[in-house]
This record gives C-alpha cells, sequence and structure tokens, in this order.
C-alpha cells in the first residue's frame, strides 16, 4: 500500500463528508474497528435502510460483517472486494475501499472541474471582450447600417402588397390547363414505374441470390455431414499396423526399462571410477609428501652426525694438546730432580 494511495482515501473522505477525520497513520497498525465503521458508512451512502449489522465483537461476526458487505457491493454496486483484505484492516483494506470511495467522488470531482472550466471560460470571455471591444463597435456599426437598409427596402416591398395580392389572386383563380397538368402526371407515372421495375428487377436479383446462396449452404450441408460421417467410419475402424505399432511400443518401453538401468549403473560405475582415481591422487601426495619428510629427516641426520664429528675432532686434538703438555712438564721435572 503506498502512501498516495492513503493518502488519497483521506483527503476522499473528507471530500465526502465522512464525520471523523481519518489519519494515515490510523492504518498502520490492523484497525478493525475503524475499517467496520468507514464500511457500514458507505453501504448507507448507497442504500440508507440496509440490513447489515454492524455488531463486530466477535470473530464471527467480524467474518459475517466482511462477507455482507462485500456481497452488497458487488450486487448492488458492481463493485468485487477482496474479503481477505478487508479482514486485515491495514493498508491493503484502506486499497479495496479506495475502489468505492472512487466511484463516489468521481461526481464531486467532476463537478469541481466542470465549475473551474466554466469560470476559466468566463475570464476568458472577459478578456476576450475587453481586447476586441474596437472590432465590437465597428461590427455593430455595420449592422445598424444594415438594419436600416434592410427595413427601407422592406418598407417599399410592404407598400406594392397591395398591386401584388392582386396579381397573386388573378394567378390563383386562373383554370389550369388540362394539357399540361395531364402532361406533368403522366410523366410522373412513368418516373414511378420506371422505379417500380428497378425495384422489382433488384428484389428478382436477390431472390436469385438468395436460392444460389441457398444450395451452396445446402451442398456443404451435405459434404459436412459426409465428412463427419467418414471420420467416425475411420475412428471406429482400427487400422492394420495397429497390432504392429502396439507390440514395438511394449518393445521400445522395455528397452527404454534396460536402457535407464544401464545408464544408471554406468553413472555409478564412473563415480567410483572417480573416486578410486581421487583416492589414488590423495595417495600419491600422501607418498610425496613422506618422502620428502623422510629426506628431510636424513638431511638432519647428516648434518648432525657431522656436527657430532666434528665435535669429537675437537675433543680429540684438545686430548693430544693436553697429553703433550703433561709429558712436556713430566720431563722437565725429571731434568731437575737430575740436576
Amino acid at each position: 500500500m503506498s502512501y498516495r494511495e492513503l493518502r488519497d482515501f483521506t483527503e476522499m473522505m473528507r471530500a465526502l463528508g465522512f464525520h471523523r477525520l481519518i489519519s494515515i497513520e490510523n492504518f498502520r497498525t490492523p484497525n478493525f474497528t475503524l475499517v467496520a465503521e468507514i464500511l457500514m458508512w458507505l453501504v448507507k451512502r448507497f442504500e440508507p435502510h440496509t440490513d447489515i449489522s454492524s455488531d463486530v465483537a466477535t470473530e464471527s461476526d467480524r467474518v459475517f460483517f466482511i462477507k455482507a458487505v462485500a456481497k452488497f457491493m458487488a450486487t448492488e454496486v458492481d463493485v468485487k472486494l477482496n474479503t481477505k483484505h478487508l479482514y486485515q484492516a491495514d493498508g491493503y483494506a484502506v486499497k479495496e475501499m479506495l475502489k468505492i470511495t472512487a466511484m463516489l467522488h468521481a461526481p464531486i470531482k467532476t463537478k469541481h472541474m466542470a465549475l473551474e472550466d466554466r469560470v476559466q471560460e468566463a475570464n476568458n470571455k472577459f478578456k476576450f471582450e475587453l481586447g476586441s471591444r474596437i472590432s465590437d463597435i465597428k461590427a455593430a456599426r455595420q449592422l445598424a447600417s444594415e438594419v436600416m437598409s434592410k427595413g427601407a427596402s422592406l418598407h417599399d416591398l410592404l407598400g406594392q402588397e397591395v398591386k401584388l395580392w392582386e396579381k397573386r389572386t388573378a394567378a390563383i383563380a386562373r383554370p389550369l390547363e388540362i394539357n399540361k397538368t395531364e402532361k406533368v402526371l403522366t410523366a410522373t407515372i412513368r418516373e414511378v414505374h420506371e422505379s417500380i421495375e428497378k425495384t422489382k428487377d433488384v428484389l428478382s436479383n436477390v431472390m436469385c441470390d438468395e436460392t444460389t446462396l441457398d444450395g451452396k449452404i445446402e451442398k456443404k450441408r451435405q459434404e459436412l455431414e459426409r465428412k463427419q460421417k467418414k471420420l467416425q467410419s475411420l475412428q471406429s475402424v482400427k487400422p492394420v499396423f495397429m497390432d504392429e505399432y502396439e507390440a514395438i511400443e511394449q518393445e521400445l518401453k522395455r528397452q527404454y526399462e534396460i536402457f535407464v538401468g544401464k545408464f544408471g549403473n554406468l553413472c555409478y560405475l564412473e563415480s567410483q571410477l572417480d573416486e578410486y582415481h581421487r583416492q589414488e591422487k590423495e595417495r600419491t601426495e600422501n607418498t610425496k609428501k613422506m618422502q620428502h619428510k623422510l629426506r628431510e629427516r636424513e638431511r638432519d641426520m647428516r648434518r648432525r652426525r657431522r656436527s657430532e664429528t666434528d665435535k669429537d675432532d675437537l675433543e680429540d686434538q684438545s686430548e693430544d694438546e693436553s697429553e703433550a703438555k703433561s709429558q712436556s712438564g713430566s720431563n722437565s721435572d725429571l731434568e731437575e730432580s737430575n740436576f
């Protein structure tokens, strides 16, 4: 439900003369009491003596009220309402009630528009009269001169009425010439006969066309009956190849079942093969990782051995040096004792 529709609904209800003010905020949450009051007021606008109950205390009463209002609007006003949206009593209910209010507000809107058009037309006419006053004065002067000339000529003609009346009376009183009258009547009768003959020819042509069309329609009807009988006979007769067709159809169903089974097995085997390849790939990757770890360990062990051998060599060298020092010391002691 858009804000524009809510605003239009509130403005229409205010223009129609609803007895209380309606705000847009009234329909943010479900408000069944207000919706029921508005619906009852709209129904009264169409039928003041309606017998729809306005009791909406219980759920069943509300359902009965909504159904009664929707039925009344459908039968009397020819407006179809969504009862589910009306029962929600929120913006969707406003959308449904807007259908009724728009119908009631249309004449008022048309009346206002007509009044505005008349006011605008009067203003435009007044402005036009102000702008064309000089031309109107000239036209009035010309009409006045024409009226005077026509009046003078009419006065002259009325003065000649006495003489003209005598001539008119004499012409009326003059006897008719039988020969001329007979010729005129004969020519008129001849024209009438000619028109009658033409009409008869047209009617005869129409009758011939009608007979021709009836014959064509009868032929088409007979052809249609023959086609229908032929169709019925073809439908009732079993074709020669129907047995073979049914046998081939059964064989096709069996082959299809076999195909479905083999296709399922093939898909399963392909999935198993993919799983096997995946496991092999993981196994090779694990083997490579183990080999790499073993190589690293061997390298570490070699490094440790080298470091240990280097330490042993250093220790041996230090021991040799200490022994050499001890021997030289002992030799010096012996020499001193000898002295």
